[in-house]
């Protein structure tokens, strides 16, 4: 294994046994290009699973949708330009402040990029407006990556807490709140029993599990996580997610 595949490994024994589950599933059914452990899977099918979430009304009626930088939302966000929304990226691993990318389809016709370009990660990052918490609009639709979900409505990402600390950061900026849509695309190799995944004080839970074999609307009331838990940051999270680090500081002075 690299070092990345191992990199969030050890926050909780039993998430990382399903992840490496779900992994080794997706590989052994040649669901996946090469190893998918670190990270979430690049899925065969992905394309096909953003088609189906764009037949689902909640898509139709959102203006405004956010995505994780993962490639197997890169359909996604093309989707989302080609029909003409406000689309908001996440910056991988949230490493800079401002941490959210926005892409409009007019905005990228004035640079004169194709919107297939500007819907990968490099492009976004490359021709999207870095955006702070006050310039953005309400988020009708979040999509986050997974590598295992549950019908009841559990999930879990890598295992380093991105999805949810941007949530959180999301709800607290007023900018994601109970109206909001939150969606998953998967593989159905993804979709593991609910009793197979712990979830933990930190986990927001999902309102729709979307594969390219259908929509499934998902069982359990919803959970929403309000604010960062400063009791259960980890170390490394200071030292790598500037925004945090901000945060902690001005909580530290009381700014």
């Amino acid at each position: 294994m690299t070092s990345e595949a191992t990199r969030w490994r050890g926050r909780h024994q039993g998430k990382d046994a399903l992840r490496e589950s779900v992994w080794s599933a997706l590989e052994a059914a040649g669901a996946v290009d090469g190893d998918p452990r670190g990270g979430i899977p690049d899925f065969d099918g992905a394309d096909r699973a953003a088609d189906m979430l764009a037949e689902q009304d909640f898509w139709r009626d959102a203006a405004v949708v956010k995505c994780t930088p993962d490639a197997c939302q890169a359909p996604i966000r093309l989707r989302a330009l080609q029909e003409g929304k406000l689309l908001y990226m996440a910056y991988p691993q949230i490493k800079v402040y401002p941490c959210f990318i926005e892409l409009t389809a007019e905005a990228i016709a004035a640079k004169g990029v194709s919107l297939e370009e500007a819907s990968t990660m490099d492009g976004a990052i490359a021709y999207g407006r870095p955006v702070p918490f006050e310039e953005m609009r309400h988020i009708d639709l979040v999509n986050v990556g997974s590598v295992a979900v549950t019908i009841a409505g559990g999930r879990t990402g890598k295992g380093a807490g991105f999805a949810d600390i941007e949530l959180a950061l999301l709800r607290d900026a007023g900018v994601v709140d109970s109206s909001t849509v939150i969606a998953s695309t998967v593989h159905p190799l993804s979709i593991v029993p609910d009793e197979d995944l712990p979830m933990t004080p930190t986990d927001s839970t999902i309102d729709w599990v979307v594969t390219e074999e259908g929509a499934y609307r998902t069982t359990s009331p919803r959970v929403e996580v309000q604010g960062i838990d400063w009791d259960l940051v980890q170390p490394d999270q200071l030292q790598t997610i500037p925004i945090l680090a901000q945060l902690a500081a001005a909580r530290a002075t009381g700014a």
